[in-house]
This record gives structure tokens, sequence and C-alpha cells, in this order.
């Protein structure tokens, strides 16, 4: 079986409007094919950053009226490409939106879908304030992908900060990680590469990490830095500050010379919590 492949992030500033987002995506997914990538990953957010909830609310779709869905179904079968949107706003009901990755497979066909675990309910100390529960379902499902040469795990953004979720899904035989964000710019210049590169490393797994960029609307910053990491913790590829495309080349041989190093993963044991009773580790 074949333990290679070159991934690419793409790095996008989404603004409000649902199909300006859409065709910017489907460009630079374009750009990442002509550099070779068999596998895309998009951010969090591809297809609108809206700030206003009510608004949001209003124009969200539900994932059988989407207009992203058939676009991006389309590049991934022109191409030949096995694509993760990063995710996109999904109606689930008239109050409550899904944060929801997509995997669509080289047929255009969708693999896996996976909504957000983890709200973002934070007050950031530059005066930014957010609340994703307040028109956000959460997720209940950890999920892990077949592709042809890989297993992936799924997360989103804020899930970083959760580390069981990526030892759950190590544990359940993913070798790649993907973590499509919008993070920040205040928190990503403090945690960011810090955050990829221990999951990386404490689960022996690639991180792929797209990420958004720039200003959007309402003064919202984030902190761009696309990241691929291996997993040893080395950073193959940042795609800076600015809008485009990164790749590198994955060696999933580096997966078992990483945990065979370090066998960390089997080496999980339960223990007493201070307070109460005994705590399991994941994946037991």
């Amino acid at each position: 079986m074949t333990t290679a492949f070159r991934a690419a992030c793409v790095q996008m500033t989404s603004g409000r409007e649902l199909r300006p987002n859409i065709a910017d995506a489907v460009a630079l997914i374009d750009r990442a094919a002509d550099a070779g990538a068999t596998f895309v990953a998009t951010p969090e957010n591809t297809t609108q950053i809206e700030p206003k909830k009510a608004r949001m609310l209003a124009e969200a779709e539900s994932e059988d009226t989407h207009p992203a869905i058939p676009a991006f179904s389309e590049v991934a079968a022109n191409r030949g490409l096995w694509l993760l949107i990063g995710s996109l706003t999904v109606k689930l009901t008239d109050s409550l939106c899904a944060n929801r990755s997509i995997l669509f497979a080289p047929s255009g066909a969708i693999a896996a879908r996976y909504d957000k675990i983890h709200m973002f309910d934070v007050d950031i100390p530059d005066g930014q304030s957010y609340r994703e529960s307040a028109a956000f379902q959460p997720g209940t499902e950890a999920v892990v992908a077949d592709l042809p040469w890989a297993r992936v795990g799924l997360s989103v953004c804020y899930d970083l900060r959760f580390a069981r979720l990526y030892r759950t899904l190590a544990k359940a035989g993913a070798n790649v990680l993907t973590v499509p964000a919008a993070f920040t710019e205040f928190t990503g210049r403090a945690h960011w590469h810090v955050l990829l590169r221990a999951r990386a490393i404490e689960t022996g797994c690639f991180v792929i990490a797209p990420a958004q960029c720039g200003e959007h609307a309402g003064g919202r910053r984030t902190y761009g830095h696309s990241l691929i990491v291996a997993p040893w913790g080395e950073v193959l590829a940042d795609g800076g500050e600015q809008p485009g495309v990164v790749t590198a080349d994955i060696d999933l041989s580096k997966v078992e010379e990483a945990r065979t190093m370090v066998p960390a993963l089997s080496h999980d044991r339960s223990f007493a919590s201070p307070d109460g009773p005994s705590l399991r580790q994941a994946g037991e």
C-alpha cells in the first residue's frame, strides 16, 4: 500500500458573502491540485464568516440545499482529490446550526462528516467576545475516515485545546489529524504552533491544519499560519499571514518511526482522581 502523498492547506480570508467565498476556495483548491496535492484541506468557516448571529441564521442552508456542496463535490471529482472542507455552517433548525467538516472523495461523494464538539465561548483580552454555543449545536461523536493511504481523524479549531480527543482518534487508528481553524490573532500568536506540534508529538500523527487569516467583518482578525506538522513535531509547511496554498509531502512511515521511538500511545494507565473515582485514559 502507498504510504506517501502530497497534502495541501488552503489559507483564506473568508468574508460575509457565501458565493464569493466558494469561488475563492475553488480557485485555491485548483491551485493546490496543480501543485500535485492529492489531499487538500480548507479552513474552518470556509464559506462564510458572519459576525451577526441573526444574519448568519437567516442565510444558513441545510446540507441538502447548501450551494457549497455541489461546488466542492465537482472540484473534488474533476481534480481527483480527497478534499476536506474545514467547515461549513449547516442549518439544523431555525435557531441552531452545525459547524460541520465535510470530506469529499475523488468521486465527489461525501466520505465523512464531523460536527465540531467543543464550542468557542470565550472573551479574548483584545476585546473580542465569542459565543459559538448561541448559534451552533455541538457534535457528540469523534470521527475517523479511511483514505487509500491513511486514516484521518477529524477535528475543528477550538477542539485543538482538548488533547483527549486526539489521543482517542489516534487510538482509533488515525495516523493523520486535521485541524481546520479560524484561530484568533491574539490566541494564535501565543498558542497555535505550540498546540499543533504538541498534538503531533503526543499522538505520533501528522497534523494538517489549514487556517483563516487577516481581517474579517466586524473587526475579527485571524492568525493564519496554516501548518503541516510531522509526527516528531517538525513543521513541514507554514502558510504565513496571507491567503494562498502550502504543500508538504507526507511519508506515513514516519508515524511508525515516531511511535517506536516514544511508544506513549501504549503506555496509558488508569489513575485515581484527587476528588473522586479513578479516571480512565482515552481508548480504554
